[in-house]
């Protein structure tokens, strides 16, 4: 049970990247060159992280084919939102007449955000369990990616006039989903078939890779397309040296 709790903890402190990111585009003036910026970094960041602390952590828990039926998965779970995202946004602004796109992108964000921060932060609390401590690398990496997600999101959301309140909400939302993530990972998907959580693992990254190419890049390079390419593989070089370091 003590695993567990210490698992909720770190699973809240990831998931509060977002809200710290959220917080700092809606009270900051900053400029959208520098969120696309971070964010092309983030994305960076997010490549190594599903590379080497997800893809390669769940083929050699569960083997190949959960790991490519999860990756599918994630993929399809993520286009699939997303698209219902769009086909619900372009309604509505066909309804009242605003043509923005701001409030669909960063919501995109978002349910990226949420569908690879369960599944990650699952695997964080298994971490906690299987290795008797947390993987600095992997909350490092966590932490670190989440930052820009939130504040991309909700710098996107705000120019299209969404309320304050309805944007912490949702990250709020989401940073508590990620504690009972872990706590959840740690409690109960330590008993679980090595297939099963190499299958959850593989789904956060379907669903990451899906979301950095579909949002988070083509946003970052609409903005501040000479220097994208630079900032993604600092991101990626970055990450990469954590787990590295980490073990």
């Amino acid at each position: 049970m003590l695993a567990s709790l210490q698992a909720l903890m770190w699973g809240t402190v990831a998931g509060s990247a977002l809200l710290l990111g959220s917080s700092a585009a809606w009270w900051l003036k900053i400029p959208k060159v520098w969120v696309s910026a971070i964010m092309a970094f983030g994305a960076g960041v997010l490549v190594s992280a599903l590379s080497f602390e997800l893809v390669l952590e769940a083929f050699e828990t569960g083997g190949l084919v959960a790991t490519v039926a999860g990756v599918l998965v994630g993929a399809a779970l993520y286009f699939s939102a997303n698209r219902l995202l769009d086909w619900r946004t372009k309604n509505r602004q066909k309804s009242t007449g605003n043509t923005g796109g701001g409030e669909g992108s960063g919501t995109a964000l978002a349910v990226g955000a949420l569908i690879d921060g369960i599944p990650e932060s699952v695997a964080l609390g298994l971490s906690v369990v299987t290795g008797a401590s947390i993987n600095p690398a992997m909350l490092i990496a966590i932490f670190i990616s989440n930052v820009p997600e939130g504040l991309a999101s909700t710098a996107q959301m705000k120019s299209a006039g969404r309320k304050g309140s309805s944007i912490a909400l949702l990250w709020g939302s989401i940073t508590v989903a990620s504690g009972l993530a872990a706590f959840f990972g740690a409690l109960v998907m330590a008993s679980m078939p090595e297939e099963v959580l190499a299958f959850a693992t593989a789904v956060a990254a379907g669903g990451i890779l899906t979301m950095i190419a579909d949002t988070m890049i083509p946003e970052a390079y609409a903005v501040e397309h000479d220097y994208t390419g630079l900032l993604v593989t600092g991101g990626f070089l970055s990450a990469f040296v954590l787990h590295v370091l980490g073990g």
